[in-house]
């Protein structure tokens, strides 16, 4: 009998805004071993604000976060360094330094986190390149590469730790259909082959709907989650109406 996935992310009673706003209030969700999780709703509902909370970037106004069953922000500064050495980050511009080489941007965090020899840095900047599709491309810079090709080459650092997680930050921004379909096959790929955890932030409906096999939607309006689990189930029974209204916008993107 195969085991049940167990919970990988934990939040529990989460509220978390600027100052006084609060953007959302009293959210919990539960992320599993595995899974494909997005983040989604409209501008303003804090899924970014969400993220950043989630990597650690930024502290919660209350609740509590687990991940792989140790307390985030409880955890002293050893054990919370351990925790986020397992999460990896594509940020929405793929963030890499442009002075830099993709293998030197990659090879940055084995540098910083590891004690690996030069030539074994070397050797697994490679894979993580070849993982991306983007093998031979070590010596290249960010401006002498596609939009779509930087993401792969952002994605190829998040994974440069082999990290349990790796949180995304709206990745098909600016990428034009084609570039977008290409990762989020990606995503899926590393996913089944590696068994990597995606928490990904996302309005782009394709996308949800290609990659996600569980979710969230955050309601500005009433501060709250107001639809959880696969995308598709929830087209399929709409929770409610602004579940239904979000999932339907240009109608048949996905029969």
């Amino acid at each position: 009998m195969i085991a049940e996935p167990k919970n990988i992310i934990e939040a529990t009673d989460l509220s978390f805004g600027y100052g006084d706003f609060m953007l959302m209030k009293n959210i919990s969700f539960a992320v599993k071993e595995h899974d494909i999780f997005v983040i989604m709703g409209g501008s303003g509902c804090g899924k970014s604000t969400l993220l950043h909370i989630l990597t650690g970037l930024k502290k919660a106004a209350s609740g509590r976060i687990k991940i792989d069953g140790k307390n985030l922000w409880t955890s002293d500064q050893t054990l919370r360094k351990d925790i986020m050495t397992d999460c990896g980050i594509l940020y929405q511009s793929g963030a890499l330094f442009s002075s830099m080489t993709l293998a030197e941007n990659i090879a940055m965090p084995l540098q910083q986190y590891t004690d690996y020899s030069s030539s074994l840095i070397k050797e697994l900047v490679s894979l993580k390149l070849a993982l991306v599709g983007l093998a031979g491309f070590e010596n290249f810079y960010p401006s002498e590469i596609s939009g779509g090709m930087k993401k792969r080459a952002g994605l190829a650092r998040a994974l440069a730790l082999d990290p349990k997680i790796v949180y995304c930050d709206e990745p098909s921004a600016g990428l034009d259909p084609i570039s977008s379909h290409l990762l989020d096959d990606l995503f899926i790929e590393l996913n089944q082959s590696l068994g990597t955890t995606f928490v990904i932030v996302s309005h782009e409906l394709p996308s949800i709907f290609a990659v996600a096999n569980n979710s969230v939607y955050l309601d500005a309006e009433t501060k709250s989650i107001k639809g959880s689990g696969d995308p598709k189930e929830l087209l399929k029974n709409p929770p409610n109406e602004k579940v239904k209204e979000f999932l339907t916008r240009g109608e048949n993107i996905h029969a």
